[in-house]
């Protein structure tokens, strides 16, 4: 059984362009830039949400892409970023032109979602209580 060290998971994501997926999760979402190190598979950049590293792997032999979307396959399909302020962050991604999966909606009461595209397609969900 686990027991966790901490109220929280990490994250790790290879992506195609290091420079596109910091310039979307670390200056446009806000996630705080921790570092980076070497790692077998390439450069570790590790960024932190709340107590969660959001761990950005820039790969020394890029692999191919895999399919896109929720539900194009088997395995984990988005991550999720609980926050107070979804209309903010929908409004400021819909001015960059980032893609929407889905615009915010409220899909139970006092639960509102919107759902995000970073560079690579993968999908990002914004959820806001209350």
């Amino acid at each position: 059984m686990l027991k966790p060290a901490k109220d929280s998971i990490d994250l790790g994501v290879l992506v195609k362009d290091i420079d596109a997926s910091l310039a979307f999760y670390r200056d446009t979402l806000g996630l705080a830039y921790v570092g980076s190190n070497a790692s077998g598979m390439g450069t570790l950049h590790r960024l932190r949400y709340g107590t969660s590293d959001f761990k950005l792997i820039d790969p020394s032999e890029v692999p191919p892409a895999g399919a896109q979307g929720i539900t194009a396959s088997l395995g984990f399909r988005y991550v999720t970023f609980v926050i107070s302020n979804l209309d903010e962050v929908c409004a400021k991604l819909a001015e960059l032109g980032v893609a929407f999966e889905l615009q915010p909606v409220e899909i139970r009461p006092g639960v509102r979602i919107a759902m995000v595209q970073d560079p690579d397609g993968n999908v990002v969900e914004f959820v806001q209580l209350g």
